[in-house]
């Protein structure tokens, strides 16, 4: 009973698309696992059978020894979901949002005032939290979303893409308390398509494209798919990056276009390899502005196994 979550072979199919293709996975608990991939990649799906909001087409799926099928008010009697987008109510305050939901789940009036004190202190809102939430940040209302998440102390916590959205403040935020969470126990899964946050908070990642899984591993494991050293050039213009992809691709590298339009990230087994390609961008009068040799990223493993970025989907040139 070390697998919070087991699945054989999960499909779900939308008339004739499928959602999830023969997805096999396990995460123990107590971990944080990260489920890595682009818009439409099937994260989403995938955590709606596990929390038995939907039934898969086939296969087999268990939560906390628990199928997601046969025993469903099992597995909701054990888990919480944080979805996309915040559900807290806007008219109530921070603090009688807790508050509702506590006295729903069952707690007395006592009880839910100090788990409700409880977990506005530990999630930094005591000071908001007899404001309305429509007057709130989106990170405040996405760390009151979490907190009423985890009132009732689930075994385990589905966060999908929980910071979608957020700045970079509001982010790291997030990714404290979901640090917190794995400490106390809570085993995590985490859906993202910001590599960062997977690498940050993941103890093993998988990543799905078209609702497959094509690699699993730790962040360790998955940047070694990828080759022990990755050159990082940021161009002057978009149009010389264009023209430095494209001379990496006559080489035979491939180039990784970044948010930056201007950066490309290319795998590189030592220095010299990079040699043949800073000729050829000198011949043709392309300067980069800098260049660095550094450890792949996440970003640069996904490219590797699917060739199109995480976060537009969008296919590499060929």
């Amino acid at each position: 009973m070390d697998d919070a979550i087991a699945t054989e072979d999960l499909v779900k199919t939308y008339g004739g698309t499928r959602a999830l293709d023969g997805i096999s996975l396990r995460v123990r608990r107590g971990q944080v696992f990260g489920l890595l991939g682009p818009n439409g990649a099937g994260k989403t799906t995938f955590v709606r059978v596990l929390s038995t909001l939907i039934r898969p087409t086939r296969g087999r799926a268990a939560v906390l020894g628990h199928d997601v099928v046969a025993d469903p008010d099992a597995v909701r009697a054990r888990i919480a979901l944080t979805g996309q987008f915040a559900s807290v109510d806007e008219d109530l305050t921070g603090r009688e949002n807790l508050m509702l939901l506590a006295r729903l789940l069952g707690l007395s009036g006592l009880q839910a005032r100090a788990r409700c004190a409880e977990l506005l202190e530990a999630f930094e809102l005591t000071d908001a939290a007899g404001r309305q939430v429509r007057g709130w940040s989106g990170g405040m209302r996405r760390r009151l979303d979490i907190a009423a998440s985890v009132i009732a102390r689930p075994e385990l916590l589905f966060l999908d893409e929980p910071t979608t959205g957020l700045d970079p403040r509001a982010r790291a935020d997030v990714w404290a308390i979901v640090r917190r969470l794995a400490l106390s126990g809570t085993t995590v899964l985490l859906t993202t398509q910001y590599l960062e946050e997977a690498d940050q908070l993941a103890d093993r990642i998988a990543v799905i494209d078209h609702g497959r899984v094509i690699a699993e591993g730790s962040a360790t494991e998955l940047k070694a798919r990828v080759g022990s050293r990755v050159l990082r050039l940021t161009l002057a213009t978009r149009s010389d990056a264009a023209q430095a992809a494209g001379l990496a691709a006559r080489l035979g590298l491939d180039a990784h276009a970044q948010d930056d339009p201007r950066l490309l990230e290319l795998p590189m087994v030592d220095a010299a390899s990079a040699l043949p390609l800073l000729t050829a961008l000198a011949a043709e009068g392309i300067a980069p502005v800098d260049f660095a040799f550094g450890e792949p990223s996440l970003d640069a493993v996904f490219f590797a196994l699917t060739r199109h970025s995480p976060k537009t989907g969008r296919r590499a040139a060929s």
